[in-house]
């Protein structure tokens, strides 16, 4: 049996911990032999290594492999340079090279945490929902201007452009995802204001012919703001465009009562990205307390996905919640008094139950 190739992308922060812990993880879940990892630059520590965000070999090894696996990027050492000579700029140029258009964000609550959720625990608990983010389009992608007018005020310019390709083959990968779930899928837009949002809506109303079996409801974004916070059983799966779906998954986030908990899949017609949906945490970088449980589970998409092995992503899924249920803590997590365990004693706890 050949190996598949995965390329790791540490980053910045506290992404070199967390990506560590994950590779333990895959490790004794794998065969020996069957991943074949190497490490590339991407982000801050690229741009002080290379003088770019996203280097030339780095693109070329994301190219080549099978799967990709990154920590986080970013910090406020970097955060005065130009846009393309950030973090961030890598971040997004990377997913552009890799082709990664639906960004797959699972938030389920964990009943052993329920009371670190904001939300009252009849609510936080029914929290069980994806959001399929369309990742290479929209505002972050557009035409941008800054400058100065005839009277020397400043101005800036962002562009939403969404062609109807890109719209399609995100929400086919939406309604693709709904009918293996409980078949609802929200498409999320502000079509009573934005003429892209109009044909988002158009677009959606066209394919759902195409899939019987699927409940589709339209829900304008600051309606589903609001339902987030107030009613997240309303919803399943939720497909929406990169802005807006870059807010509202961060917003979903909050309702599990800890970012660093959940994992993400962004996907194309051949490579994935995989990471944690939380930053790189400079503040905390090295002391050896960040949680590795969102990193592991975005092995587990990886192995799901990307590498055919959803028996061995089930096993990961499995011991995270053996962990918790039995008391695994760290601290961004950890109740007054519970023991708080450091990174590597959390990825133990979880080895501990493979």
């Amino acid at each position: 049996m050949s190996s598949y190739q995965v390329v790791l992308l540490p980053g910045d922060g506290i992404g070199p911990e967390i990506v560590g812990e994950a590779v333990r993880v895959l490790e004794k879940v794998t065969k020996p032999g069957a991943i074949q990892f190497s490490s590339q630059l991407l982000g801050g520590k690229a741009i002080d290594e290379t003088g770019e965000p996203f280097p030339e070999v780095t693109r070329q090894a994301v190219l080549a492999a099978d799967a990709v696996l990154l920590g986080a990027v970013g910090g406020p050492k970097w955060d005065k340079g130009p846009g393309h000579l950030r973090p961030e700029g890598g971040l997004l140029a990377l997913r552009k090279a890799l082709g990664v258009y639906a960004n797959l964000r699972p938030v389920k609550a964990f009943p052993e945490l329920i009371d670190a959720s904001p939300l009252k625990a009849d609510v936080a608990g029914a929290v069980d929902l994806l959001i399929v983010r369309e990742l290479t389009g929209g505002v972050y992608f557009g035409e941008r201007e800054r400058g100065s007018n005839s009277e020397g005020e400043r101005f800036a310019r962002d562009t939403m452009l969404y062609t109807e390709p890109e719209i399609r083959r995100v929400v086919r990968r939406g309604f693709e995802i709904a009918q293996g779930r409980s078949k609802r899928l929200t498409s999320v837009d502000k079509a009573n204001v934005l003429d892209s949002s109009r044909l988002w809506r158009e677009i959606v109303e066209e394919m759902k012919g195409d899939y019987p079996d699927v409940q589709v409801e339209h829900v304008l974004v600051d309606a589903c703001a609001m339902y987030l916070v107030t009613k997240p059983h309303y919803f399943d799966v939720v497909v929406t465009e990169n802005l807006f779906g870059d807010i509202l998954s961060d917003e979903a986030a909050v309702l599990t009562g800890s970012i660093g908990l959940l994992p993400s899949a962004s996907l194309g017609d051949k490579s994935g990205l995989y990471e944690p949906i939380h930053g790189s945490a400079p503040d905390i970088a090295g002391q050896g307390i960040a949680n590795p449980v969102g990193t592991i589970l975005s092995a587990a998409m990886m192995l799901r996905y990307s590498l055919q092995m959803s028996e061995e992503a089930s096993r990961i899924e499995r011991a995270v919640a053996a962990a918790l249920s039995e008391g695994a803590r760290t601290k961004d997590i950890a109740r007054p008094g519970e023991k708080v365990l450091s990174t590597k004693e959390m990825t133990e706890a979880i080895l501990a139950r493979l």
